[in-house]
């Protein structure tokens, strides 16, 4: 039966789930270390570190060029890559994991609004089904958050409502910035993606991954600046499971891309969603309000219809 379910699956999805299961435990340790003091910055940093020996090894296991074949796309998909890391690290460690992962699963909409106008792929029916399905369940996911501040404001007393109003105030936009970082965070690994789509015809998948860090470790080391902490020992191993855990998620990703169009591929993304909601019930006590569930059933749903509607 398993091998009947696994030869009736493309390859494509495979190293999608392989890659979105790097991904949330990537997220949940990025949060853990957080907990522990480390600033968002140091962490793009030790991921970098930690990913770069990992690529370099692997480059050199294939005797492939570290520098590969199209630099300047190579330079740029790095360059995007960074940034895009650092906005989704920050709304990992500001938002539930749940919530934070829903933020960052905006991209396949964004891929595919790209894909069709820069690798001009067409989006299949079973693609708009699965991101539109996906969408409701996004919004039901998130749109109690967005309104949790102004329900709380109106069950103030008079006496605390000054004080708990800017506490409250405070909390909200703090809370637009964390989901502000997501979108953003989103909308650049949608651009990474296309970039990652055209180099996968000139460089090889090593060579893509190994990029990402060359370009991410300087840029997050200057920005730390003087904020560096001297990490313990338990976020000494965090930061490496940080590092390799995303080693994860980038093989299978960019294995991912090589075997189906960048649109298709990336709806099956989604289910990094219910990997996060599960690491964040089980591990950090976060229990999933009853639009959660409901929310991240859709997305299922959605990613189920687009894998078996051929079938």
């Amino acid at each position: 039966m398993f091998l009947s379910i696994k030869n009736s699956v493309p390859m494509s999805v495979w190293f999608m789930l392989l890659s979105a299961l790097g991904f949330s435990l990537m997220s949940a340790c990025v949060k853990e270390v957080s907990g522990l003091g480390i600033p968002v910055l140091e962490i793009v940093a030790a991921r970098a570190i930690v990913s770069l020996m990992l690529s370099y090894v692997d480059i050199k296991r294939k005797n492939l060029s570290v520098w590969g074949n199209n630099k300047p796309l190579l330079l740029a998909r790095g360059l995007v890559g960074a940034f895009t890391l650092m906005f989704v690290y920050y709304s990992v460690t500001r938002l539930p994991l749940a919530e934070a992962t829903v933020l960052q699963y905006l991209h396949p909409v964004f891929t595919a609004i790209l894909a069709l106008f820069f690798l001009k792929e067409v989006i299949q029916r079973s693609t708009i089904a699965c991101i539109v399905i996906s969408l409701i369940g996004l919004f039901i996911i998130i749109q109690p958050n967005l309104s949790l501040g102004d329900v709380q404001l109106e069950g103030l007393s008079a006496e605390a409502l000054t004080l708990e109003q800017l506490t409250l105030a405070e909390a909200t936009l703090y809370s637009w910035t964390s989901i502000g970082a997501g979108i953003l965070g989103a909308f650049g690994s949608a651009v990474a993606y296309i970039l990652v789509k055209k180099l996968t015809k000139t460089d090889d998948t090593s060579v893509i991954i190994f990029y990402f860090p060359l370009v991410a470790l300087p840029i997050s080391i200057l920005m730390l600046g003087n904020d560096f902490v001297i990490p313990t020992l338990p976020a000494l191993g965090l930061l490496v499971l940080v590092g390799i855990f995303t080693q994860v998620g980038q093989v299978g990703l960019t294995k991912a891309f090589q075997c189906a169009d960048a649109n298709k591929a990336s709806a099956y993304a989604y289910v990094q969603i219910i990997f996060s909601v599960l690491l964040g019930w089980v591990y950090f006590g976060e229990v999933p309000i009853f639009t959660t569930i409901i929310g991240g059933g859709l997305i299922m749903t959605g990613a189920l219809i687009n894998v078996l509607w051929k079938r």
